[in-house]
């Protein structure tokens, strides 16, 4: 009996592990590749951008680039935002939107987004990656519909990193989004 305990527990221990936690049951196989591919993403859409862009726009995302991400450690998410998009290459090589309403709020399991003004809206939850970075999982929808839970339908799901680059600023990057683009990054301000 000692001896098969004994075997069991080396067993275990020489397992390879795997992360558990919510977002582990949530998140779809095609957004668990894209963000897997964030990095290789985001640097060829953002050269495209820098190639073919406007430069003033091209000034704004490279403005907006250079902060460095910082600890999200005591800083309240919660409350109202503007928010814009801006799309990086692709169809348009760069396209900066003017600013819209998000709002965040804390639903008693986390940070829920939703934006509330403009065509193009999301809605969806955050998971924390690390120190300086979470994970994004929402909903794609359009103004007048309504969003879809996240992993019900592949051309709605998203999933994207956050990161904090200010005391009141933000953003998440999303790669390979399903529409318009290869790299969209929604950037906060209060």
């Amino acid at each position: 009996m000692r001896r098969a305990l004994l075997t069991l527990v080396l067993a275990l221990s020489t397992s390879p592990s795997f992360a558990t936690g919510e977002i582990e049951g949530l998140i779809t196989p095609p957004d668990r590749t894209r963000l897997a591919q964030f990095g290789a993403t985001r640097s060829a859409a953002i050269d495209e951008a820098r190639r073919g862009g406007l430069a003033e726009d091209v000034s704004t995302l490279d403005m907006m680039l250079a902060k460095e991400p910082v600890s999200f450690a005591d800083f309240d998410m919660t409350g109202e935002w503007q928010c814009r998009t801006i799309k990086a290459g692709g169809p348009a090589p760069l396209v900066v939107y003017g600013w819209f309403r998000c709002r965040v709020i804390d639903d008693g399991s986390g940070w829920t987004l939703e934006k509330l003004t403009g065509s193009q809206r999301t809605k969806g939850r955050f998971f924390t990656d690390s120190d300086s970075r979470l994970t994004y999982l929402g909903s794609f929808y359009v103004a007048g519909e309504k969003a879809k839970p996240y992993g019900s339908e592949a051309d709605s799901d998203q999933a994207g990193y956050a990161f904090r680059s200010g005391p009141n600023e933000w953003r998440i990057e999303f790669p390979a989004p399903r529409y318009e683009s290869k790299f969209d990054i929604l950037e906060f301000k209060r």
